[in-house]
């Protein structure tokens, strides 16, 4: 079941054409990466997912009802840029964004008070927010931003301004977050952050949605029937064995052993691939090339803007 269905959504400001007939499914439960290069249209389609702006045309369902001012409430939104006021205190602060969620004071404290223990944060409680170092006053916002129980869950770059051992802490509550039923819209450029979280990705260049789906099979669809072979042996018989039906693309040595990556032409499989080889020199290791993430984001980016250019009208 999705939580949202986008529809055809369009937005322009003045002369500049920010979303293009977008459309995107985002399944219930799942962490779902909004992907696409900066000025791409990421921030124009959160900020009317959360109705901080309309489109100009098409839809939004929320679980399969049109999306309505109420729906905000049942969502948390950490903007990429920071909106925590530096002159307030920190607990002051957290206290008052927790209340704008509709929390009771005495809830608010409450659960104010174990994310501030779970994070180890009580200290910064009197602190004032320009005090705090950007990672610090991060943290304090995540909080803020998940503070109501969110059962759909927008972060804007999320782990900007954190320390590895932080990063991989706020990573971990994602995590836990998702375990518990919350659909989490991850938007970043951090591409590791995408395989090691998302299970889904959308990906917009130029108001465009350029490609869509679940990671798994993105990665399947990408690959180019290439391998890492480990080897020991002559490296001119081993090159002179793919003569036919394979192609040699790189070379080197690692350490004691030979590293070639090889690509499998025509309908040749990884048998007949060491049925070549085995002859002329030992093979110790083989595997797939599976592209990542960050491999298929620039591909599919710098494929779109070819088109992009193809089809400009001449002047």
């Amino acid at each position: 079941m999705d939580i949202l269905d986008i529809n055809e959504v369009s937005k322009s400001y003045a002369n500049h054409l920010a979303l293009d007939m977008v459309s995107i499914r985002i399944p219930e439960g799942s962490v779902f990466g909004l992907l696409g290069p900066n000025g791409a249209g990421k921030t124009s389609l959160i900020r009317i997912i959360t109705q901080i702006t309309a489109p100009d045309s098409g839809t939004i369902l929320f679980r399969g009802k049109p999306l309505m001012r109420e729906h905000v409430n049942r969502m948390g939104y950490l903007p990429e840029e920071r909106g925590l006021y530096k002159k307030m205190e920190v607990g002051e602060q957290a206290l008052y964004l927790a209340r704008l969620k509709g929390l009771s004071r005495s809830d608010a404290m409450t659960k104010l008070k174990y994310w501030f223990e779970k994070f180890e944060i009580q200290a910064w409680w009197n602190k004032k927010v320009e005090e705090l170092s950007k990672g610090m006053a991060q943290k304090v916002q995540f909080v803020s931003t998940i503070l109501h129980d969110p059962e759909f869950l927008i972060l804007d770059e999320p782990f900007t301004g954190f320390d590895p051992i932080n990063a991989e802490l706020i990573k971990q509550e994602l995590l836990e977050l998702k375990k518990n039923g919350t659909t989490i819209v991850l938007s970043t450029h951090r591409m590791e952050s995408v395989e090691e979280l998302c299970s889904h990705i959308s990906l917009i260049n130029h108001a465009k949605l350029i490609l869509e789906g679940p990671v798994k099979d993105l990665r399947k669809q990408y690959k180019s029937n290439e391998f890492e072979v480990l080897y020991s042996g002559n490296r001119i018989s081993f090159t002179h064995a793919l003569w036919t039906g394979f192609e040699l693309l790189d070379l080197h040595e690692d350490g004691e052993h030979n590293v070639a990556r090889v690509k499998l032409l025509g309908s040749n499989t990884t048998n007949d691939l060491l049925h070549v080889l085995l002859p002329e020199v030992k093979v110790l290791g083989l595997r797939e090339i599976v592209p990542d993430m960050n491999d298929i984001f620039i591909k599919t980016v710098n494929d779109s803007q070819n088109l992009k250019e193809q089809i400009q009208p001449v002047s």
